[in-house]
């Protein structure tokens, strides 16, 4: 039941996207450039300025990267069997290779695993963002190139230009240098960052209302949630074996490691028109799966039954 509380909020601000974008048809690309360029960059700052840097994020840090290009090579080494194109293999890549461990990783570590969890849900958010916005802009400006003359000076080129990494970066520079914010000033980037995760799920909903169900890739979809949903908990179950952290925090990473596509890669693939009716559609049916998949993996674990 509890699964339902949690998913229930989400599923409905899809709808409000998918029923808008049936009836009033927007533009959903330059939507998405709107919270990238705009919204996402204050987001950021705001994740990276108010969460203390510690030692342990070493570990989590080596956990999160080690995680992504793990799935990151399976993903490489399907797509090389199948003959994919590159465009294809980057779309997979953020289908499969990023979860939503915030607005849903977060509710669910806090019902079974209380604070401690809670707390460790949020230190992986915050490093989640930050991978999304270097490895996961990467992948999504390669996807964008329409032939294999792009160079890779030519991705990097467009991921510089991406402002998310830079709102992250000012975060950290301003809570290492200790420089202080007024409350009005936290409070307006607030309002402008927190926007950004509703918008993200409304343009999620808005792209998945120009998808049409015969017209999807299931091949790739298949393998793209079987990455998601199975072989990525596998594989945090390997790593977080050789961690020296606490059993519980060991828990709390594999769960993270079970959710479902994070929402905003659909944004980077509707932004760099990196097959995002894929992307979408993973995140959508990931989300839906997870249903069945979570509760699984969190008795496998030995996650504590709320009451």
């Amino acid at each position: 039941m509890q699964f339902f509380t949690i998913l229930f909020p989400i599923f409905c601000i899809f709808v409000v996207g998918f029923i808008a974008q049936k009836k009033l048809h927007f533009d959903v690309a330059n939507l998405s450039k709107m919270s990238l360029y705009v919204l996402s960059p204050f987001l950021a700052f705001k994740t990276f300025y108010t969460h203390i840097l510690t030692t342990e994020y070493l570990f989590y840090i080596c956990y999160i990267f080690g995680l992504c290009f793990a799935l990151v090579i399976i993903i490489s080494i399907w797509s090389v069997v199948m003959k994919y194109s590159s465009k294809e293999r980057c779309a997979m890549i953020l289908s499969a290779c990023f979860m939503n461990n915030g607005n849903y990783g977060t509710p669910v570590l806090l019902v079974f695993f209380g604070t401690v969890g809670f707390d460790l849900g949020v230190i992986m958010m915050v490093l989640q963002q930050f991978v999304m916005s270097t490895v996961g802009i990467y992948y999504a400006a390669k996807g964008s190139a329409r032939d294999d003359i792009v160079t890779q000076k030519d991705v990097i080129n467009k991921v510089i230009r991406m402002p998310v990494a830079y709102g992250a970066f000012l975060g950290i520079l301003f809570q290492l240098c200790n420089i202080p914010l007024s409350k009005s000033i936290m409070t307006s980037i607030g309002m402008i960052g927190d926007a950004s995760i509703v918008v993200i799920m409304i343009i999620l909903g808005m792209q998945l209302a120009k998808i049409k169900i015969t017209q999807l890739d299931y091949p790739k979809l298949s393998f793209a949630l079987l990455t998601r949903m199975i072989l990525s908990p596998i594989v945090a179950c390997a790593m977080v074996y050789f961690m020296p952290i606490a059993p519980v925090y060991k828990q709390v990473l594999i769960v993270l490691a079970a959710m479902p596509s994070a929402a905003n890669t659909t944004l980077m693939s509707v932004q760099f028109d990196t097959h995002p009716e894929l992307v979408s559609s993973a995140t959508f049916f990931s989300t839906l799966i997870s249903l069945i998949t979570l509760p699984i993996v969190l008795s496998l674990v030995g996650a504590p039954i709320p009451y």
